[in-house]
């Protein structure tokens, strides 16, 4: 028999945040959360999201013994702004069997069904800057900081249970050394030229605060018309300035600005800190902190996490100015591979930007949809 339990306490939490430990236990391509940041997330007094969110999480017991996880989200922006009568879950975590997954399920139905929702989808978070998608292929691959992994027995799971496909997702890698200069060098200078453009690089992460809300300004103006985007706040934008700036390199974020010094458009890289994270095993101390550090500045692999283009310059070719500059920068740092974040399949134009790279799609993700 399955008991579904919601999480009340800060115990329960923790619990639920380290049930995919024991899940993914000798995996060699789940990437686990550092648990003290992850408990934070999902703490209504300190993360922002939860100001236009809420959130009830579930734990699945059988024999007294955690076999699986939700959560369930209404996203009321998206709910009252766009009026998307949508279900959120995500963080959907189970053991191979099918009463588990419904007996979760059923749990976020019931609050759908409450709030007079129309139908449920997931996995996703609680807007576009969280982890979105069940992994369908590409299980040989590890796994990133920003994305979940699972097992593939997931997707028979939404399947036998009604589900049906409602977004795909790609996520791509490509050599560095496949970034020609070549390729872009030439149109680099005849862009700036034509539009008055130029190029910023940074050496500091103070360098780069006073740019930060309009760098997430423009990322809302870059994917307002994606189907499935949630603006992010004010008050959001303060909590990733805080929580994540400072611990990019400053030299992996590139801005592209007009002659008025009004930015058109920007890229933002991370270093891969997957195999660090592996080592780390959900801590920071007393040596996970150590092998973050080290990826940070010695990771030879890099991960495209935002890239954003004003409206009015798209399809302009002002990517070849952040290329150029990321070539210069991954050559200096010794970058070997490039990983691209999940990218919707419908978004056309984001492909087009990377095709003379020869990019290699190495894993696919959806999320489902049921009806309530």
């Amino acid at each position: 028999m399955v008991t579904i339990k919601q999480v009340q306490s800060k115990s329960d939490l923790k619990t639920f945040v380290k049930f995919p430990f024991s899940l993914y236990k000798g995996s060699p391509y789940w990437v686990p959360p550092i648990i003290k940041d992850e408990m934070e997330s999902f703490d209504p007094e300190k993360n922002p999201v939860f100001q236009n969110a809420e959130a009830t999480f579930f734990l699945a017991y059988r024999e007294n013994k955690v076999v699986g996880r939700i959560a369930a989200i209404i996203n009321w922006l998206e709910v009252k702004d766009q009026g998307l009568k949508k279900m959120r879950f995500g963080w959907f975590d189970f053991v191979d069997d099918l009463e588990v997954s419904e007996a979760l399920l059923d749990k976020v139905k019931e609050i759908g069904l409450q709030y007079h929702l129309e139908y449920m989808e997931g996995p996703v978070g609680f807007s576009n800057l969280d982890k979105v998608g069940v992994l369908i292929e590409g299980f040989d691959h590890i796994g990133t900081m920003i994305t979940w992994y699972n097992h593939p027995y997931y997707q028979s799971h939404y399947e036998h249970h009604g589900f049906v496909k409602e977004k795909e997702y790609l996520e791509n890698k490509f050599l560095a050394v496949k970034a020609d200069p070549k390729l872009f060098a030439k149109a680099n200078m005849l862009i700036k030229q034509r539009y008055g453009l130029k190029e910023m690089n940074f050496q500091k992460s103070s360098e780069i605060m006073p740019w930060v809300d309009k760098m997430f300004d423009l990322f809302n103006e870059s994917y307002a018309k994606l189907s499935s985007f949630v603006r992010i706040t004010d008050i959001q934008k303060e909590y990733f300035k805080k929580k994540y700036i400072s611990f990019i390199n400053p030299e992996y974020i590139k801005f592209v600005v007009d002659a008025e010094d009004n930015l058109v458009a920007f890229a933002i890289v991370m270093p891969s800190f997957s195999r660090a994270l592996q080592k780390a095993n959900g801590k920071l101390f007393p040596t996970g902190i150590f092998h973050l550090l080290s990826a940070k500045k010695n990771s030879k692999d890099v991960i495209f996490y935002l890239i954003g283009i004003h409206p009015s310059y798209q399809n302009k070719g002002v990517t070849s100015i952040i290329f150029n500059e990321f070539y210069h920068t991954f050559k200096k740092k010794g970058v070997v591979n490039c990983i691209r974040t999940p990218e919707l399949e419908e978004n056309v134009a984001i492909r087009q930007m990377w095709k003379h790279f020869d990019p290699v799609t190495h894993k696919r993700r959806r999320t489902y949809r049921k009806d309530l």
